[in-house]
């Protein structure tokens, strides 16, 4: 009898049992997160009547592996570009609740008896909300429309960053052994400095790369592509003491920004998904039911501290960002609750052995009760808002609205704040740049080019000019690269202000001499610096200076193109003459010939769009045609059809119908023409919101064939009947030019 591998067989029954779990909380309508729960939880072994997982320590890799899809996932969701895209009232209360959930939760921490790691995990475990649950809610509850959901869906995005920022800094923490906030202050600063640093320059290699590549790039190969970009990057990480998930996450983010990012994010889809149901159910397994019976009481105290603490914090961020009363109660009580994230802090905790082990099954157990009480708290927020309104004293309530008029009120910029916005971010990115490329020559190089000149004394002058000439571009830029384009017109009219002109200069001046000090300081002594740096010096005062400009210019140009290249990419699609690019296909004419197995069969029977990818838009036979006919219609010879499919899908179902003698002759004729490929909008007030194409009988409404739905920066080829329209969904219909 073969004997399968432990990692098999528990992999196996693991599978079975979370697919059995999914259809069940499927049917009940109950987030499918609490049925890989459930299913980890009765392969453990803590239930002696399922089958039990006997090789734990695999499974963990596995789901440490699910984290790092589940976070490279969410990278190609986010995009950078999304935080600039994000109110300041967002951001500020999204930075407000973590901050007081993660205080709250140490305080309460410590108040309970427990050590500062312990305290310090568990304020990170409340101090992030579920997306996932949250969406469903807001979906289920139909409140889309609503104000405050923009507001709400702003702080998540900010949430989902400031996790990672977390997960980071726990893990740096936990560590040391200690907190301190030193070390947190040196943690978060090297963080962000290398977050920049690869978005700097993942952006400016990525694109650069996949457009080398981007006519080999099929489905496999995409795939592929994406997934080694992703892993390279989590060593990269992991390398220079980060997480994976971190790693993960900026490649994802950095994809997100390419014209690729949406293919690779539909084609790592069903990967993602069934790691994150093996680190689902990995969760699941260490829930002890002794534990959450002999910890029952704080499991409810925490629950509460979640609910009301998170309700609090959100209130006031949004109530000091100038939102109003009744969007600011809203948004607390939406965001009343805790999820993936939650698990992933906690199961960090775990993994570095650091925390409790009450920790982990406690957090589990309130991210479970918080997901039922979510859409009830976001049901009931505005009738409890006015019942809370109507208890609040008149006088109370007219300073909160003076308060929020004020706040809202167009302010006039200042000078300085314009200077800051025209000149800060080109400053601080040469300045992150200059800082990498020290930090490179002195990590890599100069070890080089000591052991190549055998130890020579000049090795380290040689590292020196080395990096004078990496470096020098963006130290140019920090002294002299323009306004950006946004501001430059601006900072224009306002040239008469000589005195905050001349201020700027000799404060860039100043950083990037300070920059060049500090880079001597890494190669050589004063005495040999000074005599390389006048060297230096005189030669581009001589020959360099318009060298180092066009170089910078050239390094900004080709930065700036490969940032806007996904936008320019979609721009170009929408204006295209062919309103069918965007989904790279077209329309096609077919004549069913005698010899043809087509023949005689309906459309269901012959399932053209399952087998070949292509729609059957409308049918002629001799003068009478048929528009979008249904399933049971039956292809007789000689009938033309008009299909909807992409260039190579059109051209295999080309060879499968015709025969030897008209395989190469594509039969378009003026008919084909008559049709065209056209998008429709579901408008804010269409009665077919929330319903499906079925229901809504849309083939006799809008007398086309439906081939595909736009839903944001998603899209569906060939929809089903089944399918549920949203608003802003954009349907695209064959149909006649008349």
């Amino acid at each position: 009898m073969l004997h399968l591998p432990h990692l098999i067989t528990d992999l196996g029954i693991i599978l079975i049992i979370a697919g059995l779990a999914t259809l069940l909380f499927k049917r009940l309508g109950q987030p499918l997160v609490l049925g890989y729960l459930i299913a980890g939880f009765l392969v453990s072994q803590h239930v002696p009547f399922f089958p039990t997982v006997t090789d734990a320590e695999s499974i963990k890799v596995w789901s440490e592996i699910g984290v790092i899809f589940l976070l490279f996932s969410l990278g190609l969701e986010f995009s950078f570009k999304k935080l600039f895209k994000v109110g300041g009232s967002a951001g500020f209360t999204a930075v407000f609740e973590v901050i007081f959930m993660v205080g709250l939760g140490y305080a309460v921490g410590r108040a309970l008896g427990w050590n500062s790691i312990d305290s310090l995990f568990f304020g990170g475990i409340l101090s992030i909300s579920s997306t996932t649950i949250i969406v469903r809610a807001f979906h289920e509850l139909g409140l889309r429309k609503q104000k405050f959901v923009e507001l709400v869906f702003g702080i998540l995005v900010v949430e989902d960053i400031v996790a990672i920022l977390l997960l980071v800094l726990l893990a740096a923490i936990a560590q040391a052994g200690v907190v301190s906030g030193s070390e947190l202050l040196f943690s978060g600063v090297r963080l962000l400095f290398f977050i920049a640093l690869w978005f700097l320059v993942g952006i400016f290699l990525i694109p650069i790369f996949l457009r080398k590549i981007r006519k080999m790039l099929e489905d496999e190969t995409t795939l592929l592509v994406a997934l080694g970009l992703c892993f390279a990057m989590v060593i990269i990480a992991a390398n220079l003491g980060f997480s994976a998930a971190l790693g993960a996450f900026i490649m994802g983010s950095l994809l997100a920004e390419t014209p690729e990012g949406h293919k690779m994010e539909n084609l790592l889809q069903p990967v993602k998904n069934l790691f994150a149901a093996i680190f689902f159910v990995s969760v699941g397994m260490m829930i002890d039911p002794k534990v959450l019976g002999q910890y029952w009481g704080l499991i409810l105290l925490v629950t509460f501290v979640t609910i009301v603490g998170k309700f609090i914090s959100t209130y006031l961020g949004a109530l000091i960002s100038g939102q109003s009363r009744k969007t600011s109660f809203q948004s607390g009580m939406s965001l009343a609750q805790i999820g993936e994230f939650s698990f992933i802090i906690a199961s960090l905790g775990v993994s570095l052995k650091v925390t409790s082990d009450f920790l982990y099954p406690v957090a589990i157990a309130v991210s479970a009760v918080t997901t039922f009480t979510t859409p009830y708290l976001i049901k009931f927020a505005e009738p409890l808002n006015n019942w809370v309104d109507g208890k609040l004293p008149q006088g109370f309530k007219e300073k909160l609205d003076n308060y929020q008029t004020s706040f809202n009120r167009p302010h006039q910029k200042g000078m300085i704040s314009l200077m800051t916005k025209a000149y800060g971010p080109k400053i601080l990115v040469n300045t992150v740049m200059v800082i990498a490329v020290i930090a490179a020559f002195k990590g890599m190089v100069i070890g080089e080019v000591q052991a190549f000149l055998q130890e020579s004394s000049w090795a380290g002058s040689i590292s020196l000019i080395l990096c004078l000439l990496v470096a020098g571009p963006f130290l140019w830029g920090i002294v002299m690269a323009s306004p950006s384009l946004d501001e430059q017109r601006k900072i224009e009219e306002v040239k008469n202000l000589k005195v905050l002109q001349a201020g700027l200069f000799v404060f860039r001046m100043i950083l990037a001499l300070g920059l060049v000090a500090a880079l001597l300081s890494q190669f050589v002594t004063l005495k040999v610096a000074t005599g390389v740096i006048l060297a230096f010096g005189l030669v581009i005062l001589l020959f360099g200076h318009s060298l180092l400009a066009k170089l910078y210019r050239n390094i900004e140009k080709n930065f700036l193109k490969n940032l806007t290249e996904k936008e320019r990419h979609e721009l170009a699609l929408s204006e295209s003459g062919k309103s069918f690019l965007p989904w790279q296909a077209g329309l096609g004419s077919f004549e069913i010939t005698p010899e043809s197995h087509a023949a005689g069969k309906s459309l269901r029977e012959q399932a053209f769009k399952e087998k070949y990818g292509v729609s059957v838009a409308a049918v002629f036979r001799g003068k009478k045609r048929f528009f979008a006919p249904s399933g049971d219609f039956v292809l007789f010879p000689y009938d033309k059809v008009i299909c909807f499919g992409s260039e190579d899908e059109l051209q295999k179902f080309h060879g499968i119908l015709e025969d030897e003698r008209s395989k190469n002759h594509h039969t378009d004729d003026l008919r084909q023409e008559d049709f065209t490929l056209s998008p429709v909008k579901v408008e804010a007030n269409s009665p077919f919101i929330d319903k499906s194409i079925r229901e809504c009988d849309l083939r006799h409404v809008v007398q086309g064939l439906i081939v595909g739905v736009e839903r944001g920066h998603t899209r569906i080829l060939g929809p089903s009947g089944g399918f549920i329209l949203q608003e802003n969904d954009v349907l695209w219909v064959v149909s006649e030019h008349k």
